[in-house]
């Protein structure tokens, strides 16, 4: 008995010293401890309720494909106003249908992961951080893409449709397994594009004469620095996320993207100057790790695919509609928009470019050429 009441005592003890210790903190603490057990009940409840739906199947009724994975899925540009994010987009809803939610892809935009080299050089170095990505061709071309580099050869597309007579071809199959083959360690899943590409600049501009001697910003690609170089300005280098702030400074006089980036990215609050020259059509391609693709069972790889070629033709559907009405909003917010009559010049200056590009690889470049 004597035990029992000395327990008692042992276990009141205890109480009012635990008490005391929480009467020590601020009263923000208590209220930070309710919404903490708060959000911990709300994200248990939410956890609960998802692996109750993957467990069950998705609303349509589909049956979860394989165990439940989550890819991680960086993209630099934001989701709303941009092709790509719109594509990234419709991939992950895809996606998570195909799968019956048991594939989730995590949709990391903004650049919150790092440039597109960056994100590849933490692909390429393993550990798993980030699965997918969504890059521009040319971002391959310093990991040994060779076939990927001609892509971003200037003046290569008349037109978008001439790009999609690429992109649905056996031959676009073999530029996106190049990297894999190469023992690169990612393979790419599907082709899209963001659209042509043109230079924009803080001050204003007539012609291509007017960017001679400027600062334009280019990434870390040999192709883009050739071109930026044929047109008498000087390349510079700067990461995606720190182009307003350089546009804005001064450390760069004027860089390039495809109009929905340039909107999305609110560049034309610093550099509000647009030369439709569409010196590249922006193809960009969705990769993932082999180590992520391998962890997969068939069912999931397959419903990767089927997915990629949904998104492919959806990113064809809206990229022409989206650009127009992006272009008619720009003008309309002030925008000065320089119309290009006659591309021959812009063509001239980049020959040595495109020569030096497509040299080792001149038949194929051909092939992509006529397929116009």
């Amino acid at each position: 008995m004597k035990k029992k009441v000395l327990s008692a005592l042992l276990c009141a003890a205890m109480v009012v010293s635990m008490t005391a210790c929480g009467l020590k903190a601020p009263e923000a603490a208590d209220t930070t401890t309710s919404q903490t057990t708060d959000a911990t009940a709300d994200a248990t409840a939410d956890a609960t309720d998802s692996a109750a739906a993957t467990e069950a199947g998705d609303s349509t009724g589909t049956e979860p494909v394989g165990p439940a994975v989550t890819l991680v899925y960086a993209e630099v540009n934001p989701l709303e106003g941009t092709i790509v994010g719109q594509t990234a987009t419709a991939f992950k809803e895809k996606v998570e249908e195909l799968s019956g939610g048991s594939i989730t892809i995590d949709i990391q935009a903004n650049g919150v992961l790092g440039a597109e080299s960056d994100v590849l050089d933490t692909m390429l170095g393993g550990g798993g951080t980030i699965d997918m990505a969504r890059i521009s061709a040319f971002a391959l071309t310093s990991y040994g893409g060779e076939k990927s580099s001609l892509l971003s050869v200037p003046f290569t597309f008349v037109s978008r449709d001439h790009f999609w007579n690429f992109a649905t071809s056996d031959l676009a199959q073999e530029f996106l397994l190049e990297p894999h083959e190469n023992g690169t360690g990612i393979r790419g899943l599907f082709y899209g594009e963001e659209g042509f590409r043109h230079f924009f600049t803080v001050n204003p501009i007539e012609g291509m004469d007017d960017l001679a001697g400027m600062k334009i910003r280019v990434s870390n690609d040999p192709i883009m620095t050739g071109m930026v170089e044929g047109l008498g300005a000087n390349p510079t280098v700067v990461a995606m996320g720190e182009l307003y702030s350089a546009l804005q400074t001064g450390v760069v006089d004027a860089a390039e993207q495809p109009i929905a980036n340039y909107q999305a990215n609110a560049f034309p609050e610093v550099a509000p100057n647009i030369i439709l020259d569409g010196h590249t059509l922006g193809a960009i391609q969705v990769v993932i790790t082999d180590e992520a693709w391998d962890s997969l069972t068939p069912e999931q790889q397959d419903v990767l695919t089927e997915a990629g070629e949904y998104a492919s033709q959806y990113n064809r559907q809206i990229s022409q509609e989206t650009e127009d009405k992006i272009l008619e909003e720009l003008k309309a917010d002030g925008v000065n928009v320089i119309e290009v009559d006659d591309i021959t010049p812009w063509q001239d200056a980049c020959k040595d470019v495109i020569e030096e590009a497509t040299k080792d690889n001149k038949e194929l470049y051909q092939q992509i050429v006529d397929m116009q």
